[in-house]
């Protein structure tokens, strides 16, 4: 449908007024879409066409026929804000006929005031985006795009299957039966077993504790004690119909982990060979919620880089870092531009020429989520990155300490990608080591300005027992 016949005009007449006719036009052939949930406005340069602004309905035809018409009208360059998952269809239809698309965060432009239409938000958005004055957000390539996908529904689904668990688990406690307190996981070989056997209508502890795995460390004596309680029917109930969910979503993961692996397996192969050992060891098992298959031989394949060598980050980290951030590593310019946008660098507040903060950004991203968990699995590590996050922590707190951690792992996970260098842990002595020639090294400044000099015990008089080490 288009615009009313006069309404167009006034509004280009508005911006002709406006003091943004100075600047230069970067894009000429810029355009400015408005996304809802129903209809899109859709506005083109003004001597594009008589009827500069249009709307077009959400239904794929809607869409086909908005291509035709910026097609018509020469545009080359289209902004358009990120407006929950709308903008979805429109970005790839878009891209696929070639246009060059700028998803733009709404809060970068709309500031400002004034009485707020469809309207005027895509002749603003067209506005701003001619003069070159607004930036796109990141996006991969498409094929990043379909494993990312993928990647995110793995999460939900076992996020899905965590509340499931939790959920046996409190069936298991009003029945007083207290197996997370023997076996170190209800999920497990030895609690899958003994919960299904429960469902199936076993009663008898000594029976149940008979299907412990030989690995684990409580005695079947402890492990029957913990299995005697009121095997309720209700709760019985809710026990079997929560596992059998949680096997469905266990069979859904499987699913999603072949589809992955296949997706996997369709990106340029960089490296045919395997990654090299690691010196820490690894289960030959898959544990936990890790794929069934050699994920780390086939991250190592597409990258020619193996980032699991850094501590912290293992494969389903930086399988989630990956698809979040794509292979190449030239759309951030440098390792700042990386930690700026994962929001792990300190932001800077300044006005008035006073420092007002330098806090972090507030940002939603699955990648620095990724590097604040590899941070905090370093707390018992013993290598250099987790005797660097232990000593922040002890000074700055838990929180800091993480945040400053995930930042250090940034910038390792970028200089790896950037120049394909193997990383090698100098060990946590070597860090400790270098923590106390800093100190040394400040004590020295601290003392040379004030006229003093640092001399080493063994060096100091053995004559004046109570003589300082600080001498003039």
């Amino acid at each position: 449908m288009k615009l009313p016949p006069n309404k167009s005009s006034s509004q280009a007449k508005k911006l002709e007024k406006s003091g943004a006719t100075h600047l230069d036009q970067i894009n000429e052939n810029a355009a400015g879409i408005d996304l809802g949930s129903a209809e899109h406005w859709v506005c083109v340069p003004p001597d594009k066409d008589e009827k500069n602004v249009r709307r077009f309905g959400c239904f794929t035809p809607d869409l086909i026929a908005m291509v035709d018409w910026l097609t018509q009208c020469g545009v080359t360059t289209v902004a358009m804000e990120a407006t929950g998952v709308y903008w979805i269809p429109v970005f790839q239809i878009l891209e696929a006929r070639g246009f060059e698309v700028k998803l733009v965060n709404a809060h970068h432009f709309k500031t400002v005031p004034g009485r707020k239409t469809d309207v005027k938000d895509c002749q603003w958005l067209q506005q701003l985006h001619t003069y070159g004055l607004l930036s796109g957000s990141f996006r991969p390539e498409d094929q990043v795009c379909v494993l990312r996908s993928y990647i995110r529904q793995r999460e939900c689904l076992i996020k899905s299957a965590g509340i499931h668990v939790q959920r046996m688990q409190k069936a298991l406690i009003q029945m007083n039966l207290h197996l997370h307190k023997v076996i170190s996981d209800v999920t497990g070989l030895t609690g899958m077993a003994i919960i299904r056997s429960i469902v199936a209508g076993e009663r008898d502890p000594q029976v149940l504790s008979k299907l412990k795995d030989p690995r684990i460390k409580s005695s079947t004596v402890e492990i029957a004690k913990a299995l005697t309680g009121d095997y309720r029917s209700e709760h019985i109930f809710v026990l079997k119909q929560e596992l059998s969910l949680y096997e469905v979503y266990q069979q859904e993961i499987t699913s999603i982990d072949t589809e992955i692996e296949k997706c996997l397996a369709s990106f340029e192969i960089k490296v045919k060979d395997e990654p090299p050992p690691s010196k820490r060891k690894r289960r030959k098992k898959p544990i936990g919620n890790n794929s069934n298959f050699d994920l780390r031989q086939y991250l190592y394949q597409i990258t020619g880089i193996d980032f699991t060598l850094i501590d912290g980050l293992d494969v389903l980290a930086v399988q989630t870092i990956l698809s979040e951030v794509g292979l190449d590593h030239e759309r951030f310019p440098t390792v700042k531009h990386f930690c700026s946008w994962l929001g792990l660098c300190p932001g800077q507040k300044i006005t008035g020429g006073k420092v007002k903060s330098f806090q972090t950004r507030r940002v939603v991203n699955r990648a620095a989520n990724a590097f604040r968990m590899a941070a905090f699995s370093l707390t018992q590590s013993r290598s250099a990155m987790g005797a660097f996050y232990r000593r922040l922590r002890s000074r700055l707190g838990a929180p800091k300490a993480i945040t400053a951690t995930a930042h250090k792992l940034a910038r390792l996970f970028y200089q790896m990608w950037a120049t394909a260098a193997q990383y090698t842990d100098p060990g946590m002595d070597y860090y400790e080591q270098k923590y106390q020639e800093q100190i040394l090294r400040n004590l020295r400044n601290k003392a040379h300005t004030l006229g003093l000099e640092l001399v080493p015990i063994s060096q100091a008089p053995q004559n004046t027992p109570s003589s300082p080490t600080l001498a003039t």
